[in-house]
């Protein structure tokens, strides 16, 4: 058929102008999720929470910054009432620009962690970028906040409008409390779920304590949004993790391996080795890339890492990639350095023994996906455990 085409001096501009356009009628609200960790599993989470009340759409992967939103945003059908958009972003000010353009009416907070420090050189900093999406927020927008995380009180309390604050304390709106990490060995959580006089007991079948927090990030925003506390409970029990991230392979020879190898940062692979760590296993062992985008950190975050990874019994720890030097260095005995991906996909199945639990995770430009390819089919060569 029939192409139309559009001529623009500058495509940039001309893809924020038309999503300024489409934006004024569609979708007719824009919840906008940020924080350094915990946006696409928490975007995931409402969506699916919205969806048995609202016609949802939902930002397909993590496009989330100044050329993802606007590609996101037009790819929506124009019946949609909800749009659960993630917004990000790496240096400072991209974020106030993708919320003018996204104008959300309900934003989430997920945490501020350690990320993009070489763009930010703090914390505190990090904060204040993340702090920028109130500048397209609706003026009777609300705003959905970790109450656990300082960094994120600090800056919700300037929302113009209300706050629903959710955690793991009794001052939260929307709490959890009597939580079951990995009951019985296996992969989820249980918790009940307190929202205003209310309370249901929630099955989350993905792995580790971290995403409770998501979780409620989630429940806050959809229970705010009219979504009955029993309506969360019933479609959190049905959850899939998002494509490396915590997905667990239950394998032959009795094998698991965790594909956390989407992205990472010391908070993040904190949180995956204390959830590998609470699954059961004959043995635990780990392949690490590096992180990226630390600055001057580095070094510490990586042998901190290395030295945690150690204490909670993973052995071997394999390192991929130049920064993984200092990781394995402070791994001590258990350390073991693999230059690359490729390497380490030929190289570190030859550890793989029946019984065992792998967690696979680094940053997304170490490209560690291959090493989850090359473990699964080690897996269907081992001699089943006695």
């Amino acid at each position: 058929g029939d192409v139309a085409v559009i001529r623009v001096a500058n495509s940039f501009a001309g893809l924020h102008a038309m999503s300024r356009a489409v934006r004024a009628t569609v979708p007719r609200q824009l919840v906008g999720i940020t924080g350094s960790a915990g946006k696409t599993t928490t975007k995931e989470l409402l969506a699916a929470m919205l969806a048995p009340r609202y016609r949802v759409a939902k930002s397909p992967g993590n496009l989330n910054n100044l050329y993802g939103f606007p590609l996101a945003l037009l790819g929506i059908p124009d019946d949609s009432e909800w749009m659960v958009a993630e917004l990000g972003m790496s240096t400072p000010g991209e974020l106030r620009e993708v919320s003018l353009l996204a104008r959300p009416d309900v934003v989430v907070f997920t945490n501020v962690r350690p990320a993009h420090l070489e763009f930010f050189g703090s914390v505190r900093a990090i904060a204040e970028a993340k702090a920028e999406i109130l500048a397209g927020l609706a003026p009777d927008g609300l705003v959905i906040a970790n109450a656990d995380d300082e960094e994120v009180r600090r800056i919700a309390r300037r929302a113009p409008g209300r706050v629903v604050w959710y955690g793991f304390g009794e001052d939260a709106e929307v709490r959890a409390g009597a939580v079951e990490v990995s009951p019985g060995g296996r992969v989820g959580s249980r918790f009940l779920l307190t929202a205003g006089a209310e309370e249901v007991t929630v099955s989350l079948p993905l792995l580790g304590a971290h995403n409770i927090e998501n979780c409620l990030a989630a429940a806050a925003a959809a229970f705010s949004l009219g979504v009955p506390l029993a309506v969360i409970a019933t479609t959190v029990a049905t959850v899939v993790p998002a494509a490396m991230r915590g997905v667990v392979h239950s394998l032959a020879g009795a094998v698991t391996v965790v594909d956390d190898c989407y992205n990472a940062n010391p908070a993040a692979v904190e949180h995956a080795l204390q959830a590998a760590a609470t699954l059961a296993a004959a043995r635990r062992w780990a392949v690490l890339g590096e992180m990226r985008e630390l600055g001057p950190a580095a070094v510490e975050f990586h042998r901190a890492a290395g030295a945690r990874a150690a204490a909670l019994g993973f052995d071997p720890i394999v390192g991929v990639g130049e920064l993984s030097r200092e990781l394995v260095a402070a791994a001590g005995a258990a350390g073991q350095w693999i230059s690359d991906a490729e390497t380490a996909a030929r190289e570190a199945p030859a550890h793989l023994r029946a019984g065992d639990l792998v967690l696979v995770k680094g940053s997304r430009g170490v490209g560690l996906e291959v090493v989850v390819r090359a473990l699964i089919a080690r897996s269907l060569e081992l001699e089943p455990l006695p």
